[in-house]
C-alpha cells in the first residue's frame, strides 16, 4: 500500500484483507498458479493479487532512498507490533566506526530489570535488502517473533550498505561485530557457547560467510540459519529464469542489488560474495539451517549451497517451502500460513541453540 495513507489504516485493511476466507480469496486472487510442479501459496498469491491491484511501487523501480523507505514501510505492514520482553539500542563496532544495533530479550528472559541477570543463547542477525536496503526497523518485527518463539536474546545489526558502501563493507562490519558479540557475551547476558548468526537474502550471505570466518578463526558459533541466502552471484539456475518476474524478488531488482553493492563484475566470483565459490569448506563450521522458498529466484543456489555443506561434513537441515516467494519471512503479523513457517525456523532455532 502507499505510504501516503496513514499507517494505522493501511494495516487495519491488509489485516482484515488477508482475514477473508480462502475462497473469497480464491475467487478475487485467480486460479491457482502451478510453476515446477509447486502451487503458489493461496494467501501468497493473494498478497501479490493486493500489490497489483493497489499499485504498491517495486522498491528496484525507484531512487535507492525511497526504496529504502518502501521497503521499510511495507514490512512495518507485513509484520506487525510483536510483542517482546525488552529492547535496547546500542553501537557496536566496526572496522569503520560504530554500528547500530539492536539486543532484544524475549520475555522469558527479563528479570529484575536486567539484560545480564540471565545467560541465555543469542543469535547474531543479519538483515536482507540486496546489501542496500534494510535496517534495523525493516527486521524489527522477525526479529521480536525470533526472540520470543525460539528464547534466544537477538542482536541484530545495520550493517554498512551500498551503493554508500561497496562490498567488502559489509562483510568486514558483520565479522567484526560478531566477534565483538562473542567477546562481550556477559554484557549482552549471553552464554558464549551459545552464539549463532543468521540472516535472510543477502543477511543469509553474510551470516553464512560469518560463519565460515569464525570456524577458521576458532570463534565459537553455534548455528547459522540461513533463509533463503544469496550463494552464487556467478551460475545461473532454474530458479532464477523461472520466477524472475511475478513473485516479489526480480531480475530486475538483482541487478540492481549487483551494481550498487559491487564494484567490478570480477569480484562476483570472491568466496565473500559467492559462498558457492568457496574453494573448501572450513572445518569445524557450524550446523546450518536452510530454507528456501518455491517460487524464489534464489531457491536453487540455496538448495545447492545446503548439498555442498552436507558433502563436506556440515550438519544441515535443509527446508522449502514450495508455496512461498522470497521475503515470506518478514509476514509475521498479517494472514497465516507464512507466519506459521516462520513459528516452524523459530523452533528449529530455539532446539539449535538452547
Amino acid at each position: 500500500m502507499a505510504p501516503t495513507v496513514p499507517r494505522r489504516v493501511e494495516a487495519t485493511a491488509l489485516r482484515g484483507l488477508m482475514a477473508l476466507p480462502g475462497p473469497v480469496m480464491r475467487r478475487v486472487a485467480g486460479p491457482p498458479v502451478v510453476v515446477d510442479g509447486q502451487t503458489l501459496d493461496l494467501e501468497t498469491q493473494w498478497m501479490l493479487r493486493l500489490r497489483e491491484v493497489l499499485r504498491v511501487p517495486a522498491a528496484e523501480k525507484l531512487a535507492v532512498p525511497e526504496g529504502r523507505r518502501v521497503i521499510t514501510h511495507n514490512a512495518g505492514l507485513t509484520g506487525g507490533r510483536q510483542p517482546i520482553g525488552e529492547t535496547h539500542d546500542l553501537d557496536v563496532p566496526g572496522p569503520d566506526g560504530p554500528l547500530a544495533a539492536r539486543l532484544y530479550v524475549p520475555r522469558s528472559r527479563v528479570s529484575a530489570g536486567s539484560t545480564t541477570a540471565n545467560e541465555s543463547p543469542l543469535l547474531v542477525f543479519l538483515h536482507g535488502g540486496g546489501f542496500m536496503y534494510g535496517d534495523l526497523d525493516s527486521h524489527d518485527a522477525v526479529c521480536r517473533f525470533l526472540a520470543e518463539r525460539a528464547d534466544v536474546r537477538v542482536l541484530a545489526v545495520d550493517y554498512r550498505i551500498g551503493p554508500e558502501h561497496r562490498f567488502p563493507a559489509a562483510v568486514d562490519d558483520c565479522w567484526t561485530a560478531y566477534q565483538w558479540v562473542v567477546e562481550h557475551a556477559e554484557r549482552l547476558g549471553a552464554d558464549p557457547e551459545r552464539i549463532g548468526v543468521g540472516g535472510d537474502s543477502a543477511g543469509g550471505c553474510l551470516a553464512t560467510v560469518t560463519a565460515m570466518r569464525a570456524a577458521n578463526a576458532g570463534v565459537p558459533c553455534r548455528h547459522q540459519l540461513l533463509v533463503y541466502p544469496i550463494t552464487d552471484m556467478v551460475n545461473g539456475s532454474d530458479s532464477r529464469r523461472l520466477f524472475a518476474s511475478g513473485f516479489y524478488l526480480t531480475q530486475e531488482f538483482i541487478d540492481l542489488a549487483d551494481a550498487s553493492y559491487l564494484c567490478t563484475a570480477e569480484e562476483r566470483r570472491h568466496p565473500d560474495v559467492s559462498p558457492a565459490l568457496t574453494e573448501k569448506i572450513p572445518d569445524g563450521l557450524a550446523p546450518a539451517h536452510v530454507v528456501t522458498a518455491g517460487f524464489d529466484p534464489l531457491r536453487d543456489e540455496g538448495e545447492a549451497w545446503a548439498r555442498r555443506l552436507a558433502d563436506a561434513g556440515v550438519e544441515v537441515r535443509l527446508k522449502r517451502y514450495p508455496g512461498f516467494i522470497h521475503g515470506f519471512f518478514n509476514v509475521v503479523g498479517i494472514g497465516r500460513a507464512q507466519r506459521a513457517g516462520v513459528a516452524e525456523i523459530a523452533a528449529v532455532l530455539k532446539v539449535a541453540l538452547h
